[in-house]
């Protein structure tokens, strides 16, 4: 497929929005922020539209545009991005962020983004990987280096 349509760009907008600004407003450290830049993500993809080679999924040709403009919206802001809401736990208690926010803005970037893709926009490890332009494996790599170290900052808080 040449070029992406209208309509399943919009269709992707409809159904994934509230992802796509989740992820957005964690980069971007503010929900102003992310509604900006899933603005100017899908604004930017409409536009280029006839571009999309089709090489990959759509969704993940949408998330690069949206990431892209967040981490825009974030260097102009110079802000540590906010841990988003989360909802509540499987026992339906509401989750504590405690240090959690701090933890992950310590992160290195690709971790950080990593772990919002996959955590907060609930994407698989492919799409993830087409989205950041590395490979599936370090997508693993990448992942797995960020919980250890979360889980290392959890552990120092247990002591």
């Amino acid at each position: 497929m040449k070029g992406a349509r209208v309509h399943d760009l919009e269709e992707v907008y409809r159904l994934r929005y509230q992802h796509f600004l989740r992820v957005a407003t964690a980069i971007g450290g503010s929900e102003d922020a992310g509604h900006e830049a899933v603005q100017d993500g899908f604004a930017n993809v409409l536009r280029h539209r006839r571009s999309f080679r089709g090489e990959g999924p759509l969704e993940a040709w949408v998330w690069r545009s949206v990431v892209n403009a967040a981490h825009r919206a974030r260097s102009k802001r110079l802000l540590l991005a906010p841990f988003p809401e989360a909802e509540s736990a499987e026992n339906g208690a509401p989750f504590e962020h405690g240090d959690v926010p701090r933890w992950l803005a310590a992160l290195p970037e690709r971790q950080r983004v990593a772990v919002f893709l996959r955590y907060y926009a609930d994407l698989d490890y492919r799409t993830i990987a087409s989205v950041l332009e590395i490979e599936v494996g370090t997508v693993s790599a990448t992942l797995s280096a960020a919980l250890t170290s979360l889980r290392r900052s959890l552990a120092e808080v247990a002591r």
